[in-house]
């Protein structure tokens, strides 16, 4: 089983290993109802989607209607206005066969310019409000990818209280020193608002290049069960960080396996012999 703890000021206590269901967005139902029992069989407890995950939503959908008290349930928007998000979170719940989810979520803020719309008057974040007055959703969230999303994210959270943040953190990305500067600080300020930090792209590998994709993610990912152990057990060394699994079905055994066995956080010297071995270079440019 996986270890769970409280997350963020939510009151719930969620499993350290989050399930990514970006890896139901081209699965069938049958995939995807054999994933849940390899779900429950780890005691996994918190499901992270999003409408844009293509049939994500929709393959939760069954599940949800029998098993909804189960799973802390999280979606998001990438939707900046007001109307906008509200018709894409109803849509969402129909799709999940729910009344209501958990954490709604801000999806990919990453360009200035669509920050200040949905932060702005008529934007997202008034649909936000509305919904959790509603009983629509529980929490808000604010997520954010590539180098920036550290900094992107403070902004967030010096605009709004929000109650969680998701974004890329894994060995490579901190040995940058403006990334890792810029994640301490947000990681510093989750920490003192009781704010949930969620980790993502940790089994990352490198950027496909010229190789022809072999998994469904965009980014070539870790498949060694060695290097995914030391990737997920650097991640859950951090005890303020959830870590949220690929978005590659095929995956979800080895990195709930290794979740499962997380005692300590490997050393420096263990993580650059991965990165030597394996190749493994940092996934953003920018």
């Amino acid at each position: 089983m996986i270890t769970t703890q409280l997350f963020g000021r939510t009151g719930h206590a969620s499993t350290r290993a989050i399930f990514g269901a970006a890896a139901f967005s081209k699965v069938t139902q049958d995939d995807a109802d054999r994933a849940l029992e390899v779900l429950l069989s780890y005691g996994i407890n918190h499901i992270d989607t999003a409408a844009s995950y293509g049939e994500s939503e929709v393959r939760l959908g069954p599940w949800m209607a029998r098993h909804r008290k189960t799973f802390f349930l999280a979606t998001k928007t990438e939707k900046r206005t007001y109307r906008d998000a509200k018709d894409e979170l109803h849509r969402s719940l129909d799709r999940l066969q729910t009344d209501a989810v958990d954490l709604w979520q801000m999806h990919c803020m990453i360009k200035p310019e669509e920050w200040e719309i949905a932060m702005g008057p008529g934007g997202a974040l008034e649909a936000f409000l509305e919904a959790r007055e509603q009983g629509l959703t529980r929490f808000l969230g604010v997520t954010s990818h590539g180098l920036n999303a550290p900094n992107m994210l403070l902004h967030s959270l010096e605009r709004f209280d929000f109650d969680s943040v998701l974004f890329p953190y894994n060995f490579v990305l901190m040995q940058d020193p403006a990334y890792s500067a810029a994640c301490r600080a947000l990681l510093e300020l989750c920490q003192a608002r009781q704010v949930a930090a969620q980790a993502i792209k940790t089994m990352c590998r490198r950027p496909w290049g010229d190789r022809v994709p072999t998994h469904a993610t965009w980014y070539e990912p870790l498949d060694d069960q060695s290097a995914i152990d030391h990737a997920a057990h650097w991640a859950l060394g951090n005890p303020q960080v959830f870590l949220n699994t690929s978005a590659d079905i095929r995956l979800l055994p080895k990195i709930l396996d290794a979740a499962g066995r997380f005692e300590a956080k490997p050393d420096d010297a263990v993580m650059l012999r991965d990165i030597e071995q394996f190749e493994i270079a940092s996934l953003f440019t920018e």
